[in-house]
């Protein structure tokens, strides 16, 4: 018995060290691979494009700020030291400046508002895109400030949106069309918003000053009585531009552990230590930089109820 016993014991012995020896070879012929992830500090983000509704009576002023952080990990909102949107105009060579402070109304959101605990009303009235007026976002954060520019830019309303039987690619596809009349007196710029963090830009380079109308096809089919919402923003070269870098970059599908070729700059600038906020400079700090945009921009939409 006590043999019987033992020469079982012998047996597992010999198969434990049989596997123990094939995992040796194998981790022996495996190659040592270093995966460098990104190190490096951590980047504000500034999201504060404004849609502006005329119907409404005040612009919908809304700033969310985050940072970036290490891959894999959550990019978490910070508090700010100050973060205000001053407004310029000028009549009669004078020029004439306001301000409207902004506050975080739900602390850890990184939202911010006009503050309603100031001691006038600190929202912008939309009345305020009549004029031609320049707003700078600044922004103060752990010992650094920083800044944006930018001007109201209006768009057109959308004519017609309808459900397509198109595809492009494949069957389970949706197509929606959408017209609209360009403005005959600029050269123009729009962004499509449709919905689902969907976006598409376009230039009036061949149509200027004519009705135009295009599909966008979405990649998958939606269910009967869904409603999708589709927005047209007007848009200067600029935020055109950077648009259209930032559509290009996250189409691509990128390893995780490979850093972007190419970071999209937006109109967000580190003006630490700089006197003059009116030139952006920050030659001697080329790496220093925040991410996100700026932009006052007119908005029309409509509601497509699909079939």
């Amino acid at each position: 018995m006590h043999k019987g016993i033992l020469s079982i014991r012998n047996g597992a012995y010999l198969r434990i060290f049989g596997i123990v020896l094939l995992i040796f070879l194998y981790a022996g012929c495996e190659d040592v691979i270093d995966v460098e992830l990104a190190d490096e500090p951590p980047r504000l983000i500034v999201n504060a494009l404004m849609r502006v509704d005329t119907t409404q009576e005040f612009i919908p002023v809304k700033v969310r700020v985050s940072t970036t952080n290490n891959f894999f990990e959550e990019i978490p909102v910070t508090a700010l030291d100050r973060i205000v949107i001053v407004i310029e105009f000028e009549e009669d060579g004078i020029i004439t400046a306001g301000v409207s402070n902004l506050a975080e109304l739900e602390p850890g959101s990184g939202e911010y508002f006009p503050d309603p605990n100031f001691s006038t009303d600190q929202r912008i009235p939309t009345s305020a895109i009549e004029r031609d007026l320049l707003y700078t976002l600044i922004i103060e954060h752990e010992g650094n400030r920083y800044a944006a520019q930018t001007r109201y830019v209006p768009a057109v309303p959308i004519t017609g949106i309808t459900q397509g039987t198109g595809t492009l690619l494949n069957e389970d596809e949706t197509e929606v069309i959408v017209r609209f009349e360009d403005d005959p007196e600029a050269e123009n710029f729009y962004i499509f918003d449709f919905d689902f963090d969907e976006y598409l830009v376009t230039e009036d380079e061949f149509y200027q000053g004519q009705e135009f109308e295009f599909s966008y096809f979405y990649d998958r089919q939606f269910e009967s009585g869904k409603n999708i919402e589709i927005s047209i923003l007007g848009a200067d070269k600029t935020f055109y531009d950077y648009m259209a870098r930032l559509l290009e970059q996250t189409e691509d599908v990128q390893n995780p552990f490979q850093t972007p070729a190419a970071t999209v700059r937006g109109n967000v600038f580190d003006i630490t230590g700089l006197d003059n906020i009116n030139i952006f400079d920050n030659v001697e700090r080329p790496n220093s930089f925040p991410l996100g945009y700026f932009a006052i921009v007119q908005e029309y939409k409509q509601t497509l109820t699909i079939e």
